[in-house]
C-alpha cells in the first residue's frame, strides 16, 4: 500500500510540474521557447547538473512534498480524520466500558490503521520542503534536521510509541494506554489552517470549525463526568450519573448534563461530596471560558461578514446627507438611491482596483485577462493585436455601471473614452430622445475610433450619436489617456491600430484621404507654432536670468570692496601698535642696561 500511495504521489507531482504556465502560454511569442524544467533548484548556490543527473523528483526514493501541493493538502484530511477518531472515539472508549467490549475487534484494525497513517505521515514530515529564499528546498539531509529540531517531533515521537505493548499484561481492553496518539494534533490545525485559506467561504468555515472544537470539548467533558461518577459509584448519590439504561442513554445523559453545566445553563442535579463542588467548579470554569470564546469569536466573523456592508452604508449616508444639504430634488435623490440599490443587490459595490490592489502584477494580469481579455478581443481594432499591448490594456479597464435613462454619451461631445458593453441594453436613440436608431447588447463596443484621433476621420473625435441606457448597464471604460500611456511602450502596435482604424473609417465610408494629408499640414504647423512660442518662453527666460545674474555679480563685488576696505583699515592700524610697542621695549631695554652700568 505504501509503495502504490509513493508512486500516485510521484506521478501527481510530476504531472503538476510539468504543467504549462497558462500566461506564459497564452502570451509566448513565437520566439519563446517553454522552460525545459520547472524544477528549482534544491539550494541556491548548486552548481548547473547535467540531465542526466539525479533530480530529487524525477525518482521515486527521492519524492519531495512541497506544502502548497494538492497532494499533500489531501494527505492531511487524511491525517487529520485520524487524529478526530482517537480525539473522540478513543477517549469515549476509554471512558465507557461498554463501547470498548462490544466491538473490540473493529477497534484494534482502526487503531492500527491510524498508527501506520502515524508512521507514514511522520515519513511524510521527513520529505515535506520548505521554502528558503523563495526557493523549494529538497535536500534530504537539510529536511531532516529541520524537522528534529522542532517541537512537533518530539510530539510526533511519543504519539508513534508503541505503548499498545502493555496490552500483554493489562488486556486489550485498555484504551488508556493509547492516549499518546492525541498528542499528533498539530496535523488537523494545519489541516485547519489551510482549509480557511482555500475555501471560498472563510467565514462559514471558521464557525464551523468553532463549533467542532466546543463539540469536542463537551464531548470531553461529558466522558469524564461519567468516569468521575464510576470512580464515585454509580447511582451512589443525586449527582453521579444512576446506574441504568443502555450504552447510547448513558452517554446522552452525561453529553446533556455536560452541556448544561458548560453552557453555565444550571438546572443539574447540585452536587453533594466535595469532590463533586470541585469538579463542577472546574467545569463552570471552562465554561465560563467556552462562552467568552463564543461570543468573542462570532462576534468577530459578524464584523468581518458585515464589514463590507458597513462600508457600503457609509457611503450611502455621505451621499444621503450631501443630497440633502445642497436640497437636492427628490426625483434625483431617488435615482441615486435606485443606483445604490441596484449595486448592493448585484454585488457590484466592491471596488475592484482596490480589492486586488495586494497581488503581484503578474496575478492582477491573469485575473484581468480572465475576466476582461474575451470582451476586449471583440474589440474589432484590437483584434490579431500583440499579446503585450492587450495586457496592458486589460489591467486598465474600469468597470461603470449606468441607470436608466442614463445618456452615456451625446452627439458632439468630444470623444474620451471607449466602451464595451458587459451586460445591459443601450439604445442609439435621436436628438429628440424618443426614436429608437439602433440597439446595442452585452458584447458591442463603441468609441473606439475616436480615442485614436485618426487624421482625415470625417467624425474627428466627436460623438456622432446619442446612446442611453434602456436599463441598468455594466460597462467597461478604457479612457484615451490609458490607451495612449499603453500604446507609449508599443509605438509598432500605435502604428497598426492606426491603421486598422483607417481601413475601418474607409471601408465605412469615413475617411477624407486629402482632407488626412492637409490635416496633416496643419498638425504639422501648428506644432511649428507651438515649438516657436516656447523657443520665445526659453529666450525671455534666459534674458531675466542673465539681468539677475549681473545684478547678483554686482552687489558681490560690492560687498568685495567693502570688506577689502575695512581689511585694509585694520591692518593699519594694527601696525601702528606693534611700531609703539617696539619703541616701548627697546627703551626699556636701555635703562635696564644704565642701571646695570652704575652698579657696577
Amino acid at each position: 500500500m505504501v509503495v502504490t500511495l509513493r508512486e500516485w504521489a510521484h506521478k501527481s507531482l510530476v504531472e503538476e510540474q510539468e504543467r504549462p504556465d497558462s500566461f506564459l502560454e497564452r502570451f509566448r511569442g513565437p520566439d519563446l521557447q517553454a522552460p525545459p524544467s520547472r524544477i528549482s533548484q534544491s539550494l541556491p548556490d548548486a552548481e548547473p547538473t547535467d540531465h542526466n543527473d539525479h533530480i530529487h523528483t524525477k525518482s521515486p526514493g527521492m519524492l519531495i512534498l512541497s506544502p502548497a501541493d494538492d497532494i499533500y493538502y489531501h494527505w492531511l484530511l487524511i491525517i487529520s480524520t485520524a487524529v478526530l477518531y482517537n480525539w473522540c472515539l478513543l477517549v469515549a472508549r476509554a471512558c465507557f466500558d461498554e463501547l470498548q467490549t462490544s466491538g473490540a475487534i473493529v477497534w484494534l484494525v482502526l487503531d492500527y490503521l491510524c498508527d501506520g497513517l502515524y508512521i507514514l505521515d511522520t515519513a511524510v514530515r521527513l520529505r515535506t520542503g520548505f521554502l528558503e529564499q523563495g526557493l523549494l528546498v529538497k535536500d534530504l539531509s537539510k529536511l531532516r534536521d529541520s524537522y528534529l529540531k522542532t517541537v512537533q517531533f518530539k510530539l510526533d515521537l511519543l504519539s508513534i510509541l508503541p505503548t499498545d505493548l502493555f496490552y500483554l499484561s493489562l488486556g486489550i481492553h485498555t484504551p488508556l494506554l493509547r492516549f499518546n496518539r492525541l498528542l499528533r494534533f498539530n496535523r488537523m490545525f494545519e489541516f485547519f489552517d489551510r482549509t480557511e485559506t482555500r475555501t471560498s467561504y472563510p467565514n462559514a468555515f471558521r464557525i464551523t470549525n468553532l463549533v467542532l472544537y466546543i463539540l469536542v470539548i463537551i464531548h470531553w467533558n461529558a466522558c469524564m463526568y461519567y468516569s468521575f461518577s464510576k470512580a464515585l459509584g454509580l447511582g451512589s448519590d443525586s449527582w453521579v450519573y444512576p446506574n441504568q439504561t443502555t450504552l447510547s442513554r448513558g452517554y446522552i445523559y452525561c453529553l446533556y448534563w455536560s452541556t448544561l453545566t458548560l453552557t453555565t445553563i444550571g438546572e443539574t442535579p447540585p452536587p453533594v461530596r466535595d469532590e463533586e463542588f470541585l469538579f463542577v467548579v472546574f467545569d463552570f470554569l471552562v465554561g465560563v471560558l467556552i462562552f467568552a470564546s463564543i461570543v468573542g469569536n462570532v462576534g468577530a466573523m459578524i464584523s468581518n461578514m458585515n464589514a463590507t456592508r458597513a462600508e457600503f452604508q457609509s457611503r450611502i449616508d455621505q451621499v444621503k446627507h450631501y443630497m440633502q444639504f445642497r436640497h437636492v430634488s427628490r426625483d434625483l435623490e431617488h435615482r441615486v438611491i435606485r443606483w445604490f440599490d441596484y449595486l448592493w443587490t448585484n454585488q457590484k459595490a466592491v471596488d475592484e482596483q482596490e480589492v486586488l490592489k495586494s497581488l503581484p502584477n503578474k496575478l492582477r494580469a491573469e485575473i484581468a485577462i480572465n475576466v476582461h481579455l474575451e470582451t476586449l478581443k471583440k474589440v474589432r481594432i484590437f483584434q490579431d493585436c500583440e499579446a503585450g499591448l492587450l495586457v496592458e490594456l486589460v489591467l486598465k479597464l474600469r468597470p461603470q455601471v449606468f441607470s436608466p435613462g442614463d445618456y452615456i454619451c451625446r452627439k458632439g461631445d468630444i470623444g474620451k473614452e471607449m466602451y464595451i458593453i458587459k451586460d445591459g441594453r443601450l439604445a442609439v436613440v435621436g436628438d429628440d430622445g424618443a426614436t429608437q436608431l439602433a440597439m446595442l447588447t452585452s458584447g458591442s463596443c463603441f468609441g473606439e475610433i475616436s480615442i485614436l484621433n485618426i487624421r482625415g476621420s470625417k467624425m474627428g473625435n466627436r460623438r456622432t450619436a446619442n446612446i442611453r441606457s434602456l436599463g441598468y448597464s455594466d460597462l467597461f471604460c478604457l479612457s484615451k489617456r490609458d490607451l495612449t500611456e499603453a500604446l507609449s511602450d508599443f509605438p509598432h502596435a500605435r502604428t497598426q491600430l492606426e491603421q486598422r482604424g483607417r481601413d475601418i473609417l474607409r471601408k465605412e465610408g469615413l475617411l477624407d484621404e486629402v482632407g488626412g494629408d492637409s490635416l496633416g499640414v496643419e498638425e504639422m504647423e501648428e506644432k511649428v507654432e507651438k515649438l516657436e512660442a516656447c523657443v520665445d518662453r526659453l529666450q525671455t527666460r534666459l534674458a531675466r536670468l542673465q539681468m539677475e545674474y549681473a545684478t547678483a555679480q554686482q552687489r558681490l563685488k560690492q560687498r568685495i570692496t567693502a570688506l577689502e576696505h575695512s581689511v585694509g583699515t585694520t591692518v593699519t592700524v594694527g601696525s601702528g601698535f606693534l611700531s609703539d610697542a617696539d619703541g616701548n621695549e627697546s627703551g626699556g631695554d636701555d635703562g635696564a642696561r644704565s642701571e646695570i652700568n652704575i652698579r657696577l
